[in-house]
This record gives structure tokens, C-alpha cells and sequence, in this order.
């Protein structure tokens, strides 16, 4: 019986790919409903086809809530008495509040100030700013733009729409041998913001087509792509009892491409199998890591992991969101994140799939320790400190009782799992190794 390792043959994505597909990505202007949700869906879907796209009409209730009007924008602008535009919409989408009402007038200084957003101790920054639930109007430019402002008599337009529609989603479902599914959610609801937005679908959609590609799996994988807080509330109210009853460790996407240590996202009580395999892989490949606890959550774990529905769900990120300068700002952009840092977190979470589609209960097939000389896995020659040769598959097999899985075996002994799994490969060739069904 031989079992899933990384191979050089196996379809691989690259950094540079996946930075393409954000750069493509980026100038659309995205929102919790609209046309650059469903453009951004479409560009992903073209990656893997399997993607179903699904839409809920406005006004639909999903548990506690109700999906809002659809916005769509074309255009916005503010201008000075001169004609020129102080700022525009479509050199930066960041400048207009999200969700803003139409509007054409002509407003003074004092009343342009009331509907103008700036980070004041970031003046470098336009921020990102919206009101989805309560309709208004608004525009955001950095402090060192709004502090040049003049008495005038300025111009300001947003064409841009608030009616019934829809709100759009998506997922991939990836068969595997067994119905039990991993889970991995990403949003598509912010504009042009690289690390925030657009790392998370890039890692999701190429590891979603690398799984496709490699095929025979042991889970199943799902991939959802959804707004972010009234999305994962929509798709979760769709389908909680299949959720609840299959998946068995799930993850959140986001803020995958910068190059900053690593952050662990714990679930609610921070013991579910997600978070396990996340700490024995990071603690792996990059012992500096973050901890940080479900009282620092702010992505959609808060509603994977939320009172009755109670999903086995963490996230591993970069930098988290919230922490570093450049969060929901215009600073947040295409020279934020790099080719390295996407591969990067690709690289880690290929190496939580591969841990957990290998991660079984092992039992020895004899009593006391195994004759491996005979079997070829042992030194023919004894002589001092031939056995540390091998004394991690030695380890290994003291530890395979039927109540350790991989990951417990990984954690007590400190070898990495990649290099368990081949003693379970070699083990079992011999006839030495038994898998328990639990």
C-alpha cells in the first residue's frame, strides 16, 4: 500500500501565476453584490470549470439576515469650479464609499467635507470605506488630498445603482474517495485591495485545480467563494446539514501574499483537527508563526464556527488582516504582496492537504520491536550509532499502537509527517503495518 506524497510530477502552481491572476483581477471593483462579484467568479471559473455559480434574490432571509439590494457603479468623480477632477473613480475604485447612492450636485467646501473619508494619521492613504446597510453617499481620498482642498464650489457624481437583484457566490466540489469533506472559504467582496481581496481566491482557485488535476483523493474538497460575512451566512443557512454533517476540518483564506510571518487563526475552542494539522505544519515549516486566539477573529470564521453551527474552522494567513499599515487602505495594492509569498502560503496549505488526506491510525503488526534487518530497513552491521540512522522509524513504530494518528505520531516524535508517511509506505510494503478503521 503506498499513500500521497508531494512529487515533482505532480501539477504544480507557481507564485508567478498566481500573482498574474491577482493583477488581472484588480482593477474590478468589487462589493458585497454586483457585476465585479460576478466578473471576478467568471475570470475564476475559467481557471477551474467545475465552479457552480449560484445567485439569492434581494430580500431573501439567511437566518438573522437578509441580502440587501444590489449595487452596481459605472463612474464618480469630484470636481473643482475649473472642470478638473480632484478625484476619480476610475483611477482608483477605492475613492468612492462602497455602496454610495447616486448623486449629482454641486455642494461648497464645507458641505463636500461632511461626506469625505480620510485616515488622518495615515495621509499617504485613501481608506476603504463602506455602508452597506444604511444608504448613503460618500467619497474617500488620502489626507494630504483633502487638506489641499480650497473654498470652491465643487461638482460631485456617482452613477451608480441600488436595486433589487442578487447576491452571487460560488463553489467548487472536488469528489474524493469518502463523503467527509475538507473545507476552504475566501471572499470576493472588496475592491482593489491585492493582500485583503484577491490572495486568498488566487491560492483557493489553484489549489482547488492542482486537487482536480491530481485526483484520486480521499476527501472531498470544497471551495466556496463568497462576500464576506452575509456570503458565508447565505451559503451556510443553503447548506448546514450537509456542512455539519461532512466536513471534518475547514480553513478561511485570506491575506496569503505579503511576506511577513506567519498567522494562526484558531476555531472557537481552538482543538478541531483543522487546527491541529495547522500547528503541526507550521510549526514544521515556519516555527516563528502567530498564535492568535478566536477572540482576535474578524474573516469568516466567525460564522463557520458560530453556535449551532459549530465547523471545524481555522485560518492560516501572512501578515493577519487588521495588523499590518496597509489594511483595508489603498497602500494594500499590487506591491504589497509578491510571487514569493503567495507560493508560499500555496506551499503550506499543500502541505496540510497532504497531511490530512495520509492522516490515518496505524497499528504494528507484532509484538515487541519488528526484525527490520531482515526485512532490508535495518543496518546489516551494528556498530555504535548505526541505529540513529534509523531512529525515527524506530520512533515511529513505537508509537503505532491504533491510537495515534500521524499527526499525533509527528508531534511526540518532531519529524515532519512527509517523512512518516514514507516510513508507512515501506512499513507496509513488508507486511509490518496494519491501518485501523475507526
Amino acid at each position: 500500500m503506498s499513500i500521497n506524497t508531494l512529487k515533482k510530477n505532480q501539477p504544480f502552481c507557481s507564485g508567478q501565476v498566481m500573482y498574474s491572476l491577482v493583477k488581472k483581477l484588480f482593477p474590478i471593483c468589487r462589493s458585497l453584490t454586483g457585476n465585479g462579484v460576478r466578473e471576478t467568479l467568471k475570470e475564476l471559473q475559467n481557471i477551474v470549470p467545475e465552479m457552480n455559480i449560484y445567485e439569492v434574490a434581494t430580500g431573501t432571509n439567511v437566518f438573522d439576515w437578509t441580502i440587501p439590494k444590489e449595487w452596481n457603479i459605472k463612474d464618480a468623480w469630484i470636481k473643482n469650479s475649473n472642470g478638473k477632477k480632484i478625484i476619480d473613480f476610475k483611477k482608483n475604485n477605492l475613492h468612492v464609499m462602497g455602496y454610495s447612492c447616486p448623486i449629482h450636485q454641486k455642494v461648497n467646501l464645507a458641505e463636500l467635507l461632511k461626506c469625505v473619508y480620510t485616515l488622518p494619521d495615515q495621509p499617504d492613504f485613501i481608506p476603504y470605506v463602506t455602508s452597506y446597510y444604511t444608504e448613503r453617499y460618500g467619497f474617500c481620498m488620502s489626507e494630504k488630498q483633502k487638506q489641499a482642498l480650497r473654498e470652491d464650489e465643487y461638482e460631485i457624481f456617482i452613477d451608480a445603482t441600488l436595486e433589487d437583484g442578487f447576491l452571487t457566490y460560488a463553489d467548487i466540489i472536488i469528489p474524493g474517495k469518502i463523503e467527509k469533506e475538507i473545507l476552504f472559504s475566501t471572499y470576493v467582496c472588496h475592491p482593489s485591495m491585492a493582500n485583503n481581496e484577491l490572495s486568498g481566491p488566487a491560492v483557493a482557485i489553484y489549489l482547488a485545480k492542482w486537487l482536480k488535476e491530481k485526483g484520486n483523493n480521499y476527501y472531498t474538497y470544497r471551495f466556496i467563494f463568497v462576500p464576506e460575512t452575509i456570503g458565508s451566512i447565505t451559503y451556510i443557512s443553503k447548506n448546514l446539514q450537509s456542512l455539519q454533517k461532512n466536513v471534518v476540518a475547514g480553513f478561511v483564506l485570506t491575506c496569503c501574499g505579503d511576506e511577513g510571518d506567519y498567522s494562526y487563526l484558531e476555531s472557537r475552542y481552538g482543538n478541531t483537527l483543522a487546527d491541529k494539522v495547522a500547528k503541526n505544519i507550521l510549526q514544521e515549516l515556519h516555527p516563528k508563526y502567530i498564535t492568535y486566539s478566536f477572540l482576535d477573529r474578524g474573516s469568516d470564521e466567525r460564522q463557520y464556527c458560530s453556535p449551532g453551527v459549530d465547523l471545524p474552522v481555522c485560518s492560516i494567513m501572512r501578515t493577519k488582516y487588521g495588523i499590518y499599515p496597509e489594511y483595508h487602505t489603498s497602500g494594500d495594492d499590487l506591491d504589497f504582496i509578491s510571487a514569493n509569498g503567495l507560493q508560499e502560503t500555496y506551499d503550506v496549505y499543500q502541505k496540510i492537504i497532504l497531511a490530512l488526506e495520509n492522516n490515518k491510525k496505524y497499528k504494528i503488526k507484532c509484538f515487541c520491536e519488528p526484525q527490520l534487518g531482515k526485512r532490508g530497513l535495518y543496518p546489516s552491521v551494528s556498530q555504535k550509532n548505526s541505529a540513529q540512522k534509523i531512529r525515527n522509524m524506530m520512533n515511529f513504530i513505537a508509537y503505532c499502537d491504533g491510537n495515534n494518528d500521524l499527526i499525533d505520531i509527528s508531534n511526540i516524535i518532531t519529524v515532519p509527517i512527509e517523512e512518516l508517511i514514507d516510513y508507512v509506505n515501506k512499513l507496509s510494503e513488508v507486511n509490518l503495518l496494519e491501518y485501523v478503521k475507526e
